[in-house]
């Protein structure tokens, strides 16, 4: 059975964004945004299909120019997710927007920074019952902000500029609102989201601005993100990566899911990391494993294992999995040995077994295997202490380095 951890979650408000719900304990949801020209709406289009198909629950499209506005009154009635209008500078791009019938906007305080401007825009809002994100950047802060903090970016600037924003809004009785507090910077971004969660119960979206490439723009949001989540501060969230943006969608959809803040959409596949007694390349395997699979809607947990020492009681909860022994591999299903198939049809096997418990079951699978499984648990028997001879319980000889170690006079 997968163990799901259960982060506390923030108490906040509920907004719908569209038709899907943020905060108030609703799901936390994944959000990314399209790199095309809004203008060019086929091929927006096609990137809001693209986003959602990797789990993007919500999508922000640029409205720069009333081109994009334009754009916007044609993609929107033909968009699987509710669509976010980002506008920076020009207000007016905001009421274009609405007109076109987007599901919520997003204002940077920052750049708009006339309080009339902003007001209009919310009263447009307020009477379309569209929310509105204000979304404050570490990089693009009031001047007056900057000055008033040492003209440094510091989590209390931030807090406060999106407080300010607030104000606006609430003299127009608009409350349709989620915020972010993003920056560069992992351990500003914490500390900001983590003085707004203290004085708001608004809906927070979660980000780590400008993170960059893959691998490091990767783990620079995961750190930001996953560390609010666990929190339980977070209704929302987006990487912000240097890359398609599909990878953005497909980060945060794993990434709840991984936290089990989300059921799992796809296989999650776990490996051993290798060691002497490994009788395969388990990196190369793993690596097949993840291509075989692919985009498969499979919600198993199936697990690589190099050996058949420990492999399948350390992958006993695995609902699948295969260790390698002597040319061939050890089939398991929830920690059970079923089958032995030549190595080179172990990745073939493990997509087929999949595909078989997604439909019938783990029980049903345990059936099918009713005939081989005591050949199978023998066979993995004799694998497991052939490996134990020839390589012993310390595959790695640490005990041999151990001594070295040991032999060495201490200094003082």
């Amino acid at each position: 059975m997968e163990f799901t951890q259960s982060f506390p979650r923030r108490e906040t408000r509920q907004i719908m964004v569209g038709n899907v719900p943020v905060g108030g304990g609703a799901p936390i949801t994944v959000q990314s945004m399209t790199v095309t020209k809004t203008a060019d709406h086929e091929a927006t289009l096609q990137q809001i299909y693209a986003l959602a198909a990797a789990g993007a629950d919500i999508v922000r499209c640029t409205c720069n120019e009333p081109e994009a506005a334009e754009g916007l009154a044609r993609i929107i009635p033909r968009s699987p997710v509710p669509i976010v209008a980002d506008i920076h500078h020009q207000y007016r791009r905001a009421l274009e927007a609405l007109e076109a019938g987007v599901h919520c906007l997003r204002l940077n305080p920052g750049n708009i920074k006339n309080p009339e401007h902003i007001k209009t825009v919310a009263r447009e809002a307020k009477d379309r019952n569209v929310p509105i994100r204000i979304g404050v950047n570490g990089g693009s802060l009031h001047p007056d902000l900057y000055r008033k903090y040492g003209d440094k970016v510091t989590p209390e600037a931030m807090v406060e500029s999106a407080l300010q924003e607030i104000a606006y809004f609430d003299e127009v009785g608009f409350d349709l609102i989620k915020i972010s507090v993003k920056a560069s910077s992992v351990p500003l971004m914490i500390e900001a989201y983590r003085q707004l969660a203290e004085v708001t119960d608004h809906p927070l979206h979660l980000g780590v601005t400008e993170a960059g490439p893959p691998p490091i723009g990767t783990l620079k949001a995961t750190a930001g993100i996953a560390t609010l989540l666990a929190e339980g501060i977070g209704d929302t969230i987006r990487y912000s990566l240097t890359a398609d943006p599909v990878e953005e969608a497909k980060a945060g959809r794993q990434l709840l899911e991984v936290m089990g803040l989300r059921e799992r959409k796809n296989v999650d596949l776990i490996a051993c990391p290798s060691c002497g007694r490994a009788e395969v390349d388990v990196f190369t395997i793993a690596q097949d494993a993840m291509a075989a699979f692919g985009e498969r809607e499979i919600p198993l947990q199936v697990a690589v294992m190099g050996c058949v020492v420990n492999g399948p009681g350390e992958a006993r909860d695995a609902d699948l999995g295969i260790a390698a022994g002597n040319k061939r591999g050890h089939l398991f299903v929830k920690g059970q040995n079923v089958m032995v198939v030549p190595e080179d049809e172990m990745v073939d096997t493990l997509v087929e077994w999949a595909e078989f418990i997604h439909e019938h079951g783990a029980d049903a699978a345990l059936e099918r295997a009713s005939a081989t499984k005591d050949a199978a648990k023998k066979a993995a028997e004799e694998d497991r202490e052939r490996n134990l001879g020839e390589k012993g319980d310390d595959a790695n000889d640490a005990e041999t380095i151990i001594k070295e170690i040991r032999r060495k006079p201490e200094h003082s």
